[in-house]
C-alpha cells in the first residue's frame, strides 16, 4: 500500500488525475472506475482541464460507476448520473455508450446486479476511484457482520443518509436505498486509487488502513489488495505520522 500525504487540495488534485491520463495516455481503451460525492470534484475538473489542452482523449475509455441512488431518475439533479455528466462526462470527449451506472430506476435490483456484475467481469477495471464514508464504507457497502462481495442494492445507515443530506433540500429527501458494487467487485480492479480528505475523517483512515481487517469497517478489506495508492490532505492523514 503506498500511501501519500499533501499539503494542499491541488497537488492531491492534480497528482490524483494525473494517475487516470497517464494510464489512458498509455493504454486508451482503459477501463475506469469512478466515484461521487464531493471528493472527486477536484480531480475530475484537473482531468477536464487536460482534456481541453489536448493532453488526453476518452474516445476509447469506458467507466464503470461504484454505485446510485435507488429511485432516483437520471436526469433528477441528485443522481450519480446527473452529477458524472455534469463533472466530467459532458466536458469530455467519451461517448456516453461506453459510460456505465447501476440503474437505480430497475424493476428488479438483483437482475441489474447480475447485469452490471457480468459488464464488470467482461471488461475489469484497470483503476477504481474510491472515497471513504465517516463509519469505514466504500462504495455503499455500509459496515455489517457480513459483506456482499458483488454488486447489489442496500438500505444506506442513518450516519451516510445524514452526512449525504447537504445535497439534498431535506432529509426526507435523501433516498433510504441504493445499488452498489460489492466489496468484491472493488477488489478485482488492477489498481485501487483511495482518496481522502478532512480533519473528520482521521480517525477512520487510521481504522481502515492500519487497524484490524473487519467487516464492521469495509475500507479495511483494501489491505488485502496487491496494489493500493491512498492519497491524503494532511488533516486526513494527521494519525499516521
Amino acid at each position: 500500500m503506498e500511501i501519500i500525504i499533501f499539503e494542499t487540495q491541488q497537488e492531491l488534485d492534480t497528482y490524483a488525475a494525473s494517475l487516470f491520463i497517464n494510464l489512458v495516455n498509455e493504454k486508451p481503451n482503459a477501463v475506469l472506475g469512478l466515484a461521487t460525492g464531493s471528493t472527486p470534484i477536484g480531480i475530475y475538473d484537473k482531468i477536464v482541464e487536460s482534456y481541453k489542452e489536448h493532453k488526453v482523449s476518452f474516445k476509447e475509455v469506458t467507466t464503470f460507476n461504484l454505485d446510485e441512488y435507488v429511485g432516483i431518475n437520471p436526469e433528477n439533479d441528485q443522481s450519480y448520473a446527473y452529477y458524472m455528466n455534469q463533472h466530467l462526462f459532458s466536458h469530455i470527449d467519451i461517448p456516453a455508450a461506453q459510460t456505465y451506472l447501476p440503474d437505480g430506476m430497475a424493476a428488479d435490483m438483483h437482475e441489474e446486479s447480475l447485469r452490471y456484475d457480468t459488464m464488470l467481469a467482461a471488461q475489469p477495471v484497470d483503476i477504481q476511484l474510491l472515497g471513504l464514508g465517516h463509519n469505514g464504507h466504500i462504495g455503499f457497502n455500509e459496515p455489517d457482520v457480513h459483506l456482499s462481495g458483488g454488486t447489489h442494492a442496500v438500505k444506506l445507515k442513518e450516519e451516510t443518509r445524514e452526512a449525504n443530506a447537504r445535497f439534498f433540500a431535506s432529509m426526507n429527501e435523501v433516498p433510504e436505498y441504493a445499488i452498489t458494487m460489492g466489496v468484491g467487485s472493488i477488489l478485482k480492479a488492477n489498481t485501487l486509487l483511495l482518496v481522502v480528505r478532512g480533519a473528520d475523517k482521521a480517525q477512520i483512515v487510521k481504522e481502515a488502513l492500519t487497524g484490524p481487517i473487519t467487516t464492521s469497517i469495509p475500507a479495511s478489506l483494501l489491505q488485502t489488495h496487491a496494489r493500493v495508492i491512498v492519497l491524503l490532505d494532511r488533516e486526513a492523514g494527521r494519525m499516521l505520522a
